[in-house]
């Protein structure tokens, strides 16, 4: 992705791993290089990923800050938001795809009951619609993940300053969406007819399960069809790619899926 792209947006390199994974981190990039004012307000912060090395190395970077302190951590939906009402972070850090669902669900449900806790979206992927849906979900930043560690804490203090890590220009596209509403865009031509179909059932919320059955295909074979059909539409998992397919159906009017099998 090159700078000039709508994303215009940080990242960090954090999946599956502990500390040395998160980016290059020399010593110039050292968060406690500087010694902080023990007045100055600590920045408490929570972190969303299912792998738990990754939260583990996270954790670490973070609370080796003066001025920041891990307060809760979660691997799931589930236990985010049960946890992060509890624990009432300044910031909280949400892997977007996750084994039950996806940190923008996260985002949404905790903007609308705590507002003023700030969600930086952390991802590998740069795909529009995902950082559409962050933006509809109240996110504070999208930070893709090769990032590096002095990166990740700027963006923290910024985030917890109430401040958004989301270009002007972006943020300007997804307003001039939300007037124009969805268009039809060249994604869909990368799909086949059956694929086409496919994506409809996966519109209606079946799992793999439920439309190898109803194709009558084996589950292996659909869900390859399935990893096939995201990665053609450039979407990180098919909550996205529901999201797309509703979309789709409202701006065509359309009350029923489209293409049949």
């Amino acid at each position: 992705m090159s700078e000039s792209d709508s994303t215009e947006v940080r990242g960090a390199e954090v999946r599956g791993a502990g500390v040395d994974e998160i980016g290059p981190f020399d010593d110039d990039d050292a968060p406690n290089a500087a010694h902080v004012d023990p007045s100055k307000k600590v920045i408490t912060v929570f972190v969303l990923d299912d792998f738990e090395m990754t939260r583990q190395g996270l954790s670490a970077i973070i609370d080796g800050v003066d001025d920041m302190e891990v307060v809760g951590v979660a691997g799931t939906v589930e236990e985010a938001l049960n946890r992060i009402p509890a624990c009432r972070p300044d910031v909280a850090l949400l892997d977007v795809r996750l084994p039950d669902g996806s940190g923008i669900e996260v985002c949404r449900e905790i903007r609308s009951i705590m507002p003023e806790v700030a969600c930086l979206i952390l991802s590998a992927y740069s795909g529009d619609d995902a950082i559409f849906s962050a933006v509809m979900a109240g996110a504070a930043g999208y930070i893709l993940k090769d990032v590096r560690v002095d990166g990740l804490i700027e963006d923290i203090r910024k985030a917890s300053a109430g401040e958004s890590l989301l270009d002007p220009k972006l943020t300007q596209r997804v307003l001039d969406r939300i007037r124009e509403g969805p268009r039809m865009d060249e994604r869909l031509t990368r799909l086949t007819p059956h694929e086409r179909a496919l994506l409809d059932l996966i519109g209606e919320g079946m799992t793999n399960r439920e439309i190898a059955a109803k194709i009558h295909l084996a589950e292996t074979t659909t869900k390859n069809y399935v990893s096939k059909i995201l990665s053609k539409l450039d979407m990180p998992n098919r909550a996205a790619a529901a999201a797309y397919v509703a979309r789709i159906h409202e701006h065509d009017g359309e009350g029923e899926s489209g293409p049949t099998l």
